[in-house]
């Protein structure tokens, strides 16, 4: 049996966080992972010998989700697992950590460019004045640096890259990273590719909300389908001219979808189509052969037997293909 001292001074006891898990772990952390992480906190204060299964119930929350937890922190460091149970880790030491160990790994070539160092400490300050307002916890300095290595960013697309994620009120670095990786793969280095990469998303924004209206959907586009619509205008170079043509000829289809569209599209590409004269020529041209081959079936008696459905489009490619 287990006796418990019922001393009343521990009702008048603190439970003291560093501030560091404020400004590093709270807004990206699940908060079933922060109702665990707190309590276990409280806990290793006292030594507290507790199982999973208590815990559970202690915190109202499945053991999945306790288990999920657990791991979660140990992933991030703040817990140490043990063959008896956990360490609680010092969050300020892990951070002291995360600090200083890139800079150790700077070259001696790198110190010595004091003026491309400069630019960038007044972009990193420009950095914490405007979205931080002047409190942008330390670590953050260092991963700006890595990233000015990592994807050659000029100092004006750092300050964009943090304005973009202030304004979608995601500034926290998995998101950042996320679009700094993005921005990486359309080749973005300075502010004038920026400037290029954000008209090319203003104009795949209205060929996506016009396909979205003529299509009938009340809901937001699909990664995946917006990831055709971004090979129509950027790989095939085809504006809504050439897609308006793809969509009317959605409407003799019950359920239209991006694949049949991309069907269309992917074929005219093939074929060299770049305009919109060339595809109605094209499209004429299949119509005419259409109508002759029906007109001779008619003439030689054949039109008395169940023809092929030819004005079904897919069907018509499948007999036309050059």
């Amino acid at each position: 049996m287990k006796l418990e001292n019922a001393d009343l001074s521990s009702l008048f006891s603190n439970t003291v966080l560093p501030d560091i898990f404020f400004s590093e772990y709270l807004s990206e952390a699940n908060g079933d992972y922060i109702k665990v992480y707190l309590y276990i906190v409280f806990l290793s204060k006292y030594d507290k010998d507790i199982k999973i299964n208590d815990l559970s119930k202690k915190l109202v929350l499945p053991v999945k989700t306790i288990q999920d937890a657990m791991k979660y922190w140990e992933d991030h460091e703040v817990l140490t697992k043990k063959s008896t149970g956990y360490i609680v880790n010092n969050l300020q030491e892990i951070e002291l950590h995360k600090l200083y160990k890139p800079k150790t790994a700077l070259s001696a070539e790198q110190l010595q460019k004091s003026a491309e160092n400069q630019k960038r400490a007044k972009a990193i300050d420009f950095i914490n004045n405007k979205y931080f307002s002047g409190l942008m916890p330390t670590t953050w300095y260092s991963e700006i640096e890595l990233w000015f290595k990592k994807y050659n960013f000029d100092e004006e697309v750092m300050i964009a890259l943090f304005g973009y994620c202030f304004d979608k009120s995601a500034l926290h670095k998995n998101y950042v990273q996320t679009v700094a990786e993005a921005w990486n793969k359309n080749n973005i280095k300075n502010f004038n590719d920026l400037d290029i990469y954000y008209e090319k998303q203003e104009k795949l924004n209205v060929i996506a909300k016009t396909i979205s209206k003529k299509l009938g959907l009340a809901r937001p586009l699909t990664q995946y389908e917006y990831a055709y619509i971004e090979k129509w205008n950027i790989d095939y170079g085809y504006g809504l001219d050439i897609i308006e043509i793809a969509l009317k000829k959605t409407t003799s289809k019950a359920n239209p979808n991006f694949d049949y569209l991309d069907k269309l599209l992917t074929d005219w590409n093939s074929r060299g189509f770049k305009t919109v004269d060339a595809i109605k020529n094209f499209l004429s041209e299949i119509k005419q052969k259409n109508k002759n081959i029906k007109q001779m079936a008619k003439e030689t008696g054949y039109d008395k037997y169940e023809q092929r459905a030819y004005e079904n489009f897919d069907n018509l490619y499948a007999n036309f293909k050059k």
